[in-house]
């Protein structure tokens, strides 16, 4: 299927791994242009660029924390600038630290809210106005499915990214009359994204949780993110699609 976004700009936050970096090569294999955001990540994140590049397609790397405003505001900036717009936005980047909630310290849960909900905030309120622009921009969130049905040991992270659909249903409602749509993609576990021995450790146990009896792999999700980015989604707003094996079905 042609989704036909050449001509397109997209930014991918944590556009370097696993998740992100499926999403940021799926984006390009469709046709358009990628700003591949990292933090740390910076070899992963010119290896996707370079990847891209190589088969014919425009991409480029941005350093920038989510969590700090400012960051992400001269990145946005530089994305668009760089590119002459922007047109889809994809919130992936995130932060969780298992643990047990009364094991956990402020300074702990700072850091997943500052990444997870403030990092979408703040991704949102510099990329809109050239969302708006774009006319039929798209912004796009990548939460955990304990963000709906919880998690043990994943407290903190579930709230704040709880938060983030509601800002994406808030946003799809005040960005519609601007042809901008919101939603978010709700994973179960991927098992890439995650430490492997603790998954190896812990793997019958976990996929009995999951009908399809697997746990997911990055290019699970990437086709359903690309879909909502392009012009066959424009009438999709303000939805939670869960992609997770069948571990969340409400």
């Amino acid at each position: 299927m042609d989704l036909n976004l050449k001509g397109k700009v997209a930014l991918v936050t944590g556009g370097a791994r696993d998740v992100g970096r499926e999403i940021s090569l799926a984006l390009a294999g469709e046709g358009a242009a990628v700003a591949v955001n990292y933090r740390n990540s910076a070899e992963e994140a010119q290896a996707v660029v370079d990847e891209i590049t190589a088969r014919g397609g425009r991409a480029r790397a941005y350093k920038a924390d989510v969590a700090d405003l400012a960051e992400v505001k001269t990145m946005v900036d530089a994305v668009a600038a760089d590119f002459g717009g922007l047109d889809i936005v994809v919130n992936n980047a995130g932060l969780a630290i298992r643990q047990k909630f009364t094991d956990s310290t402020q300074k702990e849960w700072k850091s997943q809210i500052d990444t997870c909900l403030y990092g979408a905030i703040h991704l949102a309120h510099a990329a809109v106005p050239y969302l708006e622009k774009s006319g039929d921009g798209r912004l796009i969130a990548v939460v955990g499915d304990s963000s709906r049905v919880g998690e043990s040991g994943l407290a903190i992270v579930a709230a704040a990214r709880a938060g983030v659909i509601a800002l994406m249903k808030s946003l799809a409602r005040e960005l519609g009359r601007s042809g901008v749509t919101a939603n978010t993609i709700s994973l179960g576990l991927i098992e890439t994204a995650h430490d492997k021995a603790w998954v190896e450790a812990n793997r019958d146990k976990l996929t009995k949780f999951y009908p399809l009896r697997r746990l997911g792999q990055p290019e699970d999700i990437a086709p359903a993110v690309a879909l909502l980015a392009s012009p066959k989604g424009s009438w999709i707003t303000g939805q939670v699609l869960s992609i997770s094996g069948g571990f969340c079905m409400v």
